[in-house]
């Protein structure tokens, strides 16, 4: 059986493992690879298609029985990274309809009420879509936000054992195009969970049930900061405004 799974893993994109697996086939499984291989061959058909054994071996799995012994082929998030497809302008305000605000003496950001002449505080943001190469159990896409006409970018980490939101320049954007599982720079990105029109929570991609939140006017407290999804007192859904 390695033998087998060695011949099969030597027709592979990088990134891709075969595996002998005892679990019953679907169809569903076949759909999912068919759709990882367009992903990971830029949208220009399917990859594999000029192997027509390949193709057929995959087919007959389909239909041969859930009791069959069947060749899997696992695609791994961690060794397939992300890649930046998309960016647009956009910005933020809570329930309360307070506005994401820069501190720049901080470097935090904060919620805060904004009234005529004061709307230009207002912060934009850079976000960037992801493609992700499995398809996903929901539909929460991956995306990095940052500050417009800076290099800095939102980020999760831990400060004292809790996870916080951060600001952090990036010198380098490059680093941001593509983004693997294992690498530390998945800190700078988020799950957009759209609940409504223009609607969403905006969970930590590395501390998961982690949302960016805001506080309620009457706490007094401004920062924009991360918390568990159902705190009290706390904002975790937003209206997230896409600018042309």
């Amino acid at each position: 059986m390695e033998f087998e799974s060695n011949s099969w893993s030597s027709k592979l994109p990088q990134g891709l493992d075969v595996e002998i697996s005892h679990h019953p086939i679907t169809l569903r499984c076949v759909a999912n690879l068919i759709i990882v291989m367009e992903r990971l061959n830029g949208g220009k058909g399917f990859a594999l298609g000029r192997d027509e054994s390949l193709l057929n071996f995959l087919l007959e799995s389909a239909v041969e029985g859930s009791y069959h012994h069947w060749a899997m082929f696992q695609c791994s998030h961690y060794r397939i990274p992300l890649r930046m497809h998309a960016q647009h302008i956009c910005s933020v305000t809570d329930s309360e309809n307070k506005c994401w605000v820069l501190n720049e003496g901080s470097m935090e950001l904060h919620a805060m009420m904004l009234q005529g002449g004061s709307s230009y505080h207002k912060v934009h943001l850079n976000l960037s879509t992801y493609i992700t190469p499995v398809p996903s159990e929901t539909k929460a896409r991956p995306v990095a936000l940052g500050i417009k006409g800076s290099n800095l970018y939102l980020s999760c980490i831990t400060s004292e054992g809790t996870p916080t939101l951060h600001l952090e320049e990036v010198a380098d954007k490059e680093q941001l195009k593509s983004i693997n599982h294992e690498s530390d720079m998945v800190r700078f990105l988020f799950y957009k969970q759209d609940t409504g029109v223009d609607i969403s929570t905006l969970e930590s991609a590395h501390y998961r049930n982690w949302f960016i939140s805001t506080a309620l006017q009457q706490d007094n407290t401004k920062m924009v900061n991360m918390c568990q999804s159902a705190t009290p007192n706390r904002f975790t859904t937003f209206t997230v405004q896409r600018h042309n």
